[in-house]
């Protein structure tokens, strides 16, 4: 089978991209051949493998080679995020769906409780030219077909995909618990009041330290440069804590975040929002097995409700402290977590998630043909 990619794509830094170069590399590792359309706000001309076209914001001409390139598949897959196509929320992206005559497979990866009209319209429109919506969660469907325009038939769920764990915990020589942060840093991360957690900690035997890893993201540098980082560094001076906490703007591909989860005791995701259904942190996290503390967003209310985390209300130090406390000083907490995250871990490996596009893409297919059951694989 053949199929098209449609969305970011490295070495772009976002998401999205990630998501689609882990997606392709499993989806090959089932032996699919694999076609990547890139967007881009504007043409970079890069020679990729598996880049067979760029989209360009406000292009028609790239729009038209898009689709081209995607009807050479025999299924497509689009990400859909407001941010990374052309045109008001994205809505050249609908161009594009509607030259393509192949079956359709998109993935929702924001899912707003109160969308402005032409979000809400976008989006539907997207959902309308497609042959099966995907979204990450069941709060992601829940929310779609409460707040949407859709066919419930259309709409299933695959969770994000997670790389397998490093084979074993490591204590990276460290003479301290590590609590970790990771991924693309800037704000509505909520890593100030992560920061504003640890003077509670100094006191704890071992004291832990706070590890920040990642860069800032590429659009937050472009419009202000490092100054959430800058001030996350002052905070934790004001405070006392700066010799607990340390930053690591290292960029790590999606094969080395395993390594780096395999040196934590604790991830923390402090996150401002409320609206957030998919976290590949957070799935990423759990799938290495280790305990998490979050705040409340849907995905995370949704994923640790089977013990391999906890979560607390956003921006409240207090209870981020606490829970922190908890697992570090209590190891049979922190066994059960681990547990109960090695249970959720099986089906969220990138291999068994690939898997289930594949057997969608076959269904489509096989209804194509005239076969409503779809095709076995």
């Amino acid at each position: 089978m053949e199929i098209g990619l449609l969305s970011s794509y490295p070495p772009t830094l976002c998401g999205l991209a990630t998501f689609n170069a882990a997606l392709a590399g499993a989806l090959r590792s089932h032996g699919a051949g694999i076609r990547v359309v890139r967007s881009l706000d504007a043409p970079e001309h890069l020679a990729l493998p598996d880049v067979a076209s760029e989209l360009w914001a406000g292009d028609e001409l790239s729009r038209r080679r898009a689709a081209a390139e995607l009807n050479a598949c025999d299924v497509v897959v689009v990400q859909h995020e407001y941010g990374i196509y052309g045109g008001p929320d994205g809505v050249e992206v609908v161009d594009v769906l509607d030259r393509i005559r192949v079956p359709v497979i998109v993935v929702v990866h924001t899912v707003l409780t109160q969308p402005s009209t032409t979000q809400r319209a976008v989006l539907e429109r997207v959902m309308d030219r497609a042959d099966a919506v995907v979204t990450m969660t069941q709060a992601a469907r829940t929310r779609l077909l409460g707040g949407y325009r859709v066919d419930p038939e259309r709409v299933v769920v695959i969770p994000h995909g997670a790389a397998p764990p490093a084979q074993a915990r490591s204590t990276d020589e460290r003479p301290s618990p590590r609590i970790l942060t990771w991924g693309l840093i800037g704000p509505g991360k909520g890593i100030e009041w992560a920061i504003e957690a640890m003077p509670r900690l100094r006191d704890l035997d071992p004291r832990p330290h706070y590890l920040i890893a990642g860069e800032t993201h590429p659009k937050v540098v472009a419009r202000e440069g490092e100054r959430y980082r800058d001030g996350l560094r002052r905070r934790a001076d004001e405070l006392g804590v700066g010799d607990m906490v340390r930053f690591d703007a290292t960029y790590r591909a999606t094969d080395a975040i395993p390594a780096l989860l395999a040196t934590a005791d604790v991830v923390l995701l402090p996150y401002d929002s409320t609206e957030q259904v998919t976290s590949g942190v957070l799935i990423d996290s759990v799938a290495a097995g280790v305990p998490v503390v979050s705040t409340a967003f849907p995905h995370a209310v949704e994923l640790l409700a089977g013990g391999a985390g906890v979560t607390v209300p956003h921006r409240t130090p207090e209870a981020m402290a606490d829970a922190l406390t908890t697992i570090l000083t209590h190891e049979e907490e922190a066994d059960r977590m681990r547990a109960s995250a090695q249970r959720e871990a099986a089906s969220l490996y990138w291999p068994a998630v690939a898997a289930r596009y594949l057997d969608v893409a076959a269904a489509l297919l096989g209804a194509r043909h005239g076969d409503p059951a779809g095709e076995a694989r």
